[in-house]
């Protein structure tokens, strides 16, 4: 029933979305079009996600709905860019450390555990992804906002530069550390599909999807980002905070569906993989290279967040250690991560 639901939605959201913006409809109604296509098309990247899941194992599906699912915001981030709207791409960064760490872990954990009292996925991978986190986060992140202070712009551009190829040469060689010389190391019983489980698409069929509907989602939230100034005027939003939530939750929507569904399903796993996964690879990769990016534009973008920022992904970064650590989680858990991602929304919604 909802497969098909999101099916209609599809084939009737994508055409209205590419007429109305030819047309130039209302900026209110295409904003609302935009974003129902935009979760439509995320069912399908779940479901392709899913598949490949159970075919490669839950990192490889993961990762590949994280990567997917990133694709859409550095594809919108590359524009800003070139318009020049630095301040708008450090915070959607922003928003999807905070949105992914504790809005979509924090609906997965959730969700997931009002059908299931307790739900355990692999406590080795959520030690590892720690130390990339502390890292990633609080040390590649908080630095150049401290030495930034007692350097000028050119400085401050440099150590970034040189922060940003450190931390794409890190997030290779963790990859090449999980999936190459420590496969199956750490790997725990709940890590091993079931030999009945079948997928729904072949891997062929699957990455097709996945492909066809993240060039969608590019689309339509390239176009939806033009919506943001009209429709954050009508509803008194800031720029700091379309940035911050909506951006973030928008650019992020392919995932968000997704780990919410893999919860429900207790494929705690994928789940978490795609939350903490995504996060990292914000961190790792996405931000490095929009820095390596924009040294080709006018405007230069150097890794320095304001206060606020750093405090709020320091702060989802550390709770989010604390809460999965242990390798489990339960629903009480998901609303202490919910908790803190609205106690953050509204600072940012009043900034």
């Amino acid at each position: 029933m909802v497969n098909r639901l999101f099916t209609l939605m599809v084939m009737i959201g994508v055409p209205l979305s590419v007429v109305g913006s030819i047309l130039h409809w209302s900026s209110t109604l295409m904003f609302i079009i935009y974003c129902l296509t935009i979760i439509a098309l995320a069912g399908f990247m779940g479901r392709a996600t899913e598949s490949l899941a159970i075919v490669a194992g839950p990192r490889i599906g993961g990762l590949l709905n994280a990567t997917f699912g990133n694709a859409v915001e550095l594809i919108i981030s590359i524009f800003a860019l070139k318009a020049g709207l630095v301040g708008v791409v450090l915070a959607s960064l922003t928003g999807s450390v905070i949105g992914n760490l504790l809005l979509v872990a924090g609906l997965s954990f959730f969700i997931g555990g009002l059908k299931f009292k307790r739900q355990e996925f692999n406590v080795y991978d959520a030690r590892h992804n720690s130390g990339l986190l502390m890292f990633s986060v609080i040390v590649a992140f908080v630095i150049p906002e401290v030495f930034s202070m007692e350097m000028n712009e050119a400085k401050t551009l440099s150590l970034s530069v040189g922060i940003s190829i450190i931390l794409i040469v890190l997030y290779l060689a963790a990859l090449f550390f999980r999936l190459v010389t420590h496969r199956g190391v750490y790997q725990q019983k709940s890590d091993v599909v079931e030999e009945h489980e079948e997928p729904e698409w072949s891997k062929g069929k699957a990455i097709t999807i996945l492909l066809l509907s993240t060039a969608a989602v590019a689309y339509v939230s390239e176009n939806l980002v033009h919506t943001f100034e009209v429709v954050g005027e009508q509803f008194g939003w800031s720029e700091l905070f379309i940035g911050v939530i909506i951006v973030a939750i928008v650019g992020n929507a392919a995932e968000h569906a997704s780990a919410i569904i893999m919860a429900y399903k207790n494929k705690m796993n994928i789940a978490v993989e795609i939350a903490v996964g995504s996060t990292l690879q914000v961190a790792m990769f996405v931000a490095p290279v929009l820095v390596l990016l924009s040294l080709f534009f006018d405007q230069k973008m150097p890794l320095v967040f304001t206060l606020p920022e750093l405090i709020s992904m320091a702060t989802a970064v550390l709770l989010t250690i604390s809460i999965t650590n242990d390798g489990d989680t339960n629903w009480f858990e998901g609303a202490t991560l919910l908790a803190a991602y609205v106690i953050m929304g509204i600072g940012f919604y009043l900034l």
